[in-house]
């Protein structure tokens, strides 16, 4: 009986990941708290989760990669893009080469953040699109994530479920051949037949003019007679979620981002935003003058206002909520002037729109505001006017830190979440990254869908609903074949990763695989690893994996690009690995 409730509980979470309806940390509380109720796991095993070597180690390495990031360590990484040679081929070898080593020691996310604004810059600056790059520059991240153990969570996870079997769990570099050898064929492969698959979308000088904001934003000046003197920007309905927006005031050859309290003069110019039909609607209504009626991009900066383009990360806390109803200073004086979503654009309702994962913002906002919108960690600052400011000082010592935790972990000193552990103590006691950012640098929606998801792998393992999936699949494989066996383990996995979160994938094929390996009589090490890597190489969809998110709005995709550059890199990695992990990692 448990058996079959495990797999209910299982089959009921599948659909609640792959509808995407609830965020995965939600789906995953309401999976545990099942399991509770059921009485399929005590309240013990149930939050042992929140204590398992995977969660811990993943909350630390969030805070080492937020050291190298707010001490300046990876910036002369992002500079040195900036001035890779012209030839589209060769900076995309040298993104992803970048990527993936850079990927194998940080969290992959934190790594596509910081080089996905250098990569974009130099792709608009050098002609190229920068839907050229951004994929490749995705992918790469997953290429060298799964080269070593703390590289993805996926990795952490499968070895944290391997231990708690009772099984001998996996050192630092034990992935590193397989993975080297992937990042190599999915390099060639990039460069090769996937150059050619990429698209091209319009390439573009500035970022505003990705856009079309010319079409949305009008210039209009207040004359005496008008019925706005004298009115506030409230009664006058341009405040934010209004049909027509006021974006900037000009008086007296001062612009500036006017308040709802604000009260318009004779002689204002006003910068609206909005479909033409609708403002000029209003200006007749109004009786304002039109000026050169269309405003190009640029002309929205100037007096302590600059554009700046972000991009909603994976798991923002503002996911699912509209920018007027983010609790944050810096984004109620923002204007957004422009949102790209998927393959559209949207420049009207934007105030009111709900965010998603991914969405690419243009906003406009005064320079004092520019720090705090680079330390926000629900955005990813794409392009500025402004440079950040360098913190040289600290930045040999957050790489030193990070490669210290390398080290002691490789060489099995100290366990690897300890290690990772001290590791981000040493940056918060060396101020490599600022107290008040240091917990808000770690993601707290991916440590709890780790940390909650984990006692299902254990319940399918102990209620023998493991087991019974397994039976009946060898009933399928012809004479029982490992090798039959591994490939089937691989491709389910890597098409489940494609429709539901990577790490939800891992627990639900980490416990299979273990049974599968005992009912054959061999080693389940080969299994593991084909999880692992299948679980954190998703390409052909745009939501099966976080940095594939990241990058599709920034890049302009469709949902139809991932498939066709992505899907035969998968089926290229399913062969590679077929044949090459029974040699490494041996039955």
């Amino acid at each position: 009986m448990d058996a079959w409730l495990v797999a209910l509980v299982t089959f009921a979470a599948f659909v609640l990941f792959a509808r995407g309806k609830q965020p995965p940390d939600v789906i995953a509380v309401l999976v545990l708290g099942s399991l509770v109720i059921l009485g399929l796991v005590t309240p013990a095993q149930a939050i042992s989760g929140f204590s398992s070597p995977a969660t811990i180690t993943v909350g630390a390495m969030f805070v080492l990669s937020a050291g190298l990031r707010a001490s300046g360590a990876l910036e002369p990484v992002a500079r040195f893009l900036t001035k890779v040679g012209r030839f589209g081929p060769v900076l995309q070898g040298v993104v992803t080469t970048i990527t993936a080593s850079l990927s194998a020691f940080i969290n992959n996310t934190a790594a596509v953040a910081v080089l996905m604004p250098a990569v974009v810059g130099v792709a608009r600056r050098r002609g190229h699109s920068p839907s050229k790059l951004l994929i490749p520059l995705s992918y790469a991240s997953q290429f060298g994530g799964v080269c070593t153990l703390i590289g993805t969570s996926t990795n952490l996870l499968v070895n944290s479920l391997a231990v708690g079997a009772g099984l001998t769990g996996f050192g630092l570099f034990d992935f590193a051949p397989l993975g080297l050898l992937l990042a190599v064929v999915g390099s060639v492969y990039l460069l090769t037949i996937g150059w050619w698959l990429l698209p091209k979308r319009t390439a573009v000088a500035v970022p505003e003019d990705a856009y079309a904001l010319q079409q949305y934003l009008f210039s209009m000046t207040v004359p005496p007679e008008s019925r706005l003197v004298g009115r506030t920007v409230e009664r006058a309905r341009l405040g934010p979620g209004q049909e027509v927006v006021l974006l900037e005031l000009i008086r007296g050859g001062q612009r500036f981002r006017a308040g709802e309290k604000t009260t318009f003069a004779a002689g204002d110019t006003l910068v609206l935003q909005g479909s033409a039909e609708v403002v000029f609607e209003l200006a007749r209504q109004e009786g304002l003058a039109t000026t050169d009626a269309t405003v190009p991009g640029a002309g929205l900066e100037g007096d302590g206002l600059q554009l700046v383009e972000v991009v909603v990360a994976p798991m923002a806390r503002s996911i699912g909520r509209a920018l007027a109803e983010i609790e944050s200073e810096w984004v109620a004086r923002a204007a957004a002037v422009a949102i790209a979503r998927r393959d559209h654009v949207l420049h009207t309702g934007l105030a009111t729109l709900p965010l998603a994962a991914g969405d690419a913002l243009l906003l406009l906002i005064a320079n004092g505001d520019l720090q705090a919108v680079r330390e926000d960690s629900d955005f990813i600052v794409l392009s500025e006017r402004q440079s950040p400011a360098h913190r040289s000082g600290r930045a040999l010592v957050a790489v030193g830190i990070v490669v210290a935790t390398v080290l002691v972990a490789a060489t099995r000193l100290l366990p690897i979440e300890i290690a990772s552990l001290l590791g981000a103590a040493a940056m918060a006691i060396f101020r490599c990254v600022p107290l008040d950012r240091l917990y808000r640098s770690v993601e707290m929606r991916v440590l709890v869908l780790l940390a909650a998801m984990l006692p299902l792998g254990l319940a399918m393992e102990s209620s023998g609903a493991a087991g019974k999936v397994v039976e009946g699949a060898l009933h399928f494989l012809p004479g029982n074949d490992p090798w039959i066996a591994l490939i089937v383990i691989y491709g389910v996995t890597a098409l489940m990763t494609e429709f539901i979160t990577n790490n939800a994938t891992a627990v639900l094929m980490t416990p299979l695989a273990i049974v599968l390996a005992a009912k054959l009589g061999v080693s389940p090490a080969p299994f593991l690893v084909a999880v692992a890597f299948a679980a954190s190489t998703s390409f052909s969809t745009p939501i099966g994996y976080q940095t594939n998110t990241m990058v599709y709005g920034a890049g302009g995709y469709v949902f139809a690009d991932f498939l066709r550059v992505g899907i035969p890199l998968n089926l290229l990695f399913w062969a590679v690995s077929a044949w090459a992990i029974p040699k490494l990692f041996p039955f």
